[in-house]
């Protein structure tokens, strides 16, 4: 099955603190984008890739890429108001059969062993999401105070999430519902099982100043 991957990165680094969105932020030798953008040409040079950009990002993004002369090809998608926007207009240039996976473009760090899993299972079952255990102690929050849960009931969500390409846009045909969190919250919403893979623990979305210096931790080891 031809394989794509929507890449959306509309982020306007608010947490972060920085004048740039932070997509286009340098981390390492090149901006966290590029760095996100390559994991998946790595994993597959034949995958189609699709960047969802607010619109008056586009040209900067231009620019960065003839700067580092960075040519992994790939189509430009222009971002909504709504991640669920971003990811529809990411789907309208999708024409064929196939898998795809929606990835955040703050997640550099996504382990190619990781995207292949994903990929593989969503051939078979539909439906894929990579996540973690937790590690730490959890506490629900109640009315009257809190109380502890098993934190073994639980896990934390990565991407990419992977699906069969024909129920992504079932799913997508539907309108905005505020409670659509991530992609696997609006197939679920159409009673489609999604089946939970392994992720990897570096796989983390840069939001915050920490984010970046641990992102600056993880390039040095890996190279």
């Amino acid at each position: 099955m031809k394989k794509y991957v929507i890449i959306v990165a509309g982020g306007k680094g608010i947490r972060m603190s920085a004048d740039l969105p932070k997509q286009f932020l340098k981390l390492g030798d090149k901006p966290i984008l590029m760095h996100t953008i390559l994991r998946f040409a790595e994993y597959d040079p034949t995958m189609k890739i699709i960047v969802v950009l607010p619109q008056d990002q586009q040209d900067f993004w231009k620019t960065l890429c003839r700067q580092y002369d960075f040519m992994v090809p790939h189509k430009i998608a222009n971002g909504g108001d709504t991640r669920f926007q971003s990811v529809k207009n990411g789907l309208a240039f999708i024409r064929e059969t196939g898998l795809v996976g929606i990835h955040d473009g703050v997640r550099p760090f996504v382990s190619t062993e990781v995207i292949d899993r994903c990929y593989k299972t969503a051939e078979t079952v539909g439906a894929v999401i990579p996540v973690i255990d937790i590690l730490e102690t959890v506490r629900e929050v109640l009315p009257e105070g809190s109380r502890s849960v098993n934190r073994n009931l639980y896990k934390v969500v990565q991407t990419p999430q992977v699906f069969q390409n024909d129920l992504l846009l079932r799913a997508y045909n539907q309108l905005y519902r505020e409670e659509y969190t991530d992609d696997a919250s609006v197939v679920e919403s159409c009673d489609i099982k999604v089946t939970l893979v392994e992720g990897n623990r570096e796989n983390i979305k840069i939001t915050t100043p920490l984010d970046m210096m641990l992102g600056e931790v993880i390039v040095q080891k890996e190279r």
